[in-house]
């Protein structure tokens, strides 16, 4: 490692508007009527974030079958199918969705087109969660592709009314080229009304764009199952910069290091401010001097909560912590 590092931020990164909206709810439910608070699937998809709701109370499950009658439950950022959507009902529980309000969005337009006809394509990633609970929005006429080759394949019923919608955190590029040969096979496909890839994945997304060719090698702090990380380092990879995802700084290997005058280091929509702060020590540690932030963009986009969670006198968003 040269004496030289030095260790360059990507802006924007790390917590999209979404994500703090998911993980308040959970706070605000634990502090408003106390633990346990069930909440289906990871919150998001962060190892830091979910170990710390569960120190809290939060108690992460997958079927509705493990929660108690009565209990608060709260729905994931990545959204649900109808058929959980309709069980929680059934079961009586006290339910907060914490879908982001984008991929809300993906589903209130399925729903519409469904209503006018429309068979659809989405382009994503089989057993993602977000993918399950828009594909879950129907019970057929919903085709999943996963890649160019998917698209010669898929049958839909008919094609006359026929729409694409996709996984918000997929690659631009990716979805891009995809939606490319959906348009070559059904040219009179309806595309999104905007595109469906969030304004949170793009910005990151862009943001390497601008990094990598400034640095010897990206970091990315991001979990394993978090889409939009591996998206990044991805990005990373195609425009020719080495790149490595972290889900702590305790996976950085000094090897990397060697050679590598300048790091560029960004983090997913889902992994919080205090990972990347850890990674930026450790990397330190190792020999870096100086750390930069890039020009970037200053994202202010802010979603709503949902009725019943405010707190009487609370000063403070209760997960100031983690930004």
């Amino acid at each position: 490692m040269t004496s030289s590092q030095e260790i360059i931020l990507a802006e924007p990164r790390g917590f999209c508007a979404g994500v703090d909206r998911a993980i308040e709810i959970v706070e605000r439910a634990l502090t408003k009527f106390g633990r346990p608070i069930y909440v289906r699937h990871e919150i998001v998809h962060n190892t830091y974030v979910v170990n710390d709701l569960k120190a809290k109370g939060a108690i992460f499950i997958e079927e509705l079958a493990d929660v108690p009658a009565g209990a608060t439950l709260v729905f994931s950022a990545h959204g649900v199918s109808k058929a959980i959507q309709e069980e929680a009902k059934r079961r009586g529980f006290h339910i907060f969705d914490a879908t982001c309000p984008l991929v809300t969005k993906v589903h209130v337009e399925v729903a519409k087109l469904h209503r006018e006809g429309y068979e659809f394509i989405m382009i994503g990633h089989k057993g993602h969660p977000e993918v399950e609970g828009t594909m879950g929005q129907l019970d057929s006429g919903i085709h999943l592709v996963e890649d160019v080759q998917d698209v010669q394949r898929v049958a839909p019923a008919q094609t006359e009314r026929l729409a694409v919608v996709t996984q918000t955190t997929l690659s631009m590029d990716d979805a891009a080229e995809i939606l490319n040969a959906v348009k070559a096979r059904f040219p009179q496909v309806r595309e999104p009304k905007q595109q469906d890839i969030c304004y949170a994945t793009q910005n990151r997304q862009d943001a390497v764009k601008l990094l990598s060719p400034q640095v010897d090698l990206v970091i990315v702090v991001g979990s394993p199952t978090s889409s939009n990380s591996n998206r990044l380092r991805e990005v990373a990879i195609k425009l020719g910069t080495p790149s490595h995802m972290v889900d702590s700084a305790d996976e950085l290997q000094p090897e990397w290091f060697v050679g590598k005058a300048r790091v560029g280091l960004t983090a997913g929509a889902s992994a919080p401010e205090i990972l990347v702060r850890q990674v930026v020590d450790r990397i330190k540690a190792l020999g870096a001097i100086s750390v930069r932030t890039m020009d970037g963009l200053s994202e202010t986009v802010k979603f709503p909560l949902p009725k019943g969670l405010r707190i009487d006198g609370e000063t403070g968003s209760p997960i100031d912590h983690l930004r």
